[in-house]
């Protein structure tokens, strides 16, 4: 028989571990660069860009195309950095509290 009282304590246990899990993921910080380091960005935890370098090679008024492709490849990548490191964060606080059982498609975007 389960023990709702033991049950609702490792739920409440799971939730304030993974409060704390985006919490420190939020601290974390993710280079990317693209282009041979022409576009450089850096991305926090929480999918927000903090900073962006652009080498004065790659801007040229007469092909704003390749700058434009470079950022925005640059820009996915770092969320896709940030989404795995919290899809792999995410899947150990599960994977510890679930015996194992794999929940890990619960913290993937919907496409």
């Amino acid at each position: 028989m389960i023990d709702m009282n033991d049950l609702m304590k490792k739920a409440q246990e799971l939730s304030q571990n993974m409060q704390n899990q985006q919490e420190e993921l939020a601290k974390k910080t993710y280079e990317v660069s693209v282009g041979g380091e022409m576009v450089k960005m850096k991305f926090n935890g929480k999918m927000e860009l903090l900073e962006v370098q652009i080498d004065i090679e790659v801007v040229d008024k007469d092909d704003i195309q390749t700058l434009q492709d470079l950022i925005l490849s640059a820009v996915n990548e770092g969320i896709r950095q940030s989404q795995k490191q919290m899809q792999e964060s995410m899947g150990q606080q599960l994977g510890g509290l679930t015996g194992g059982m794999n929940l890990q498609n619960l913290f993937q975007p919907k496409s």
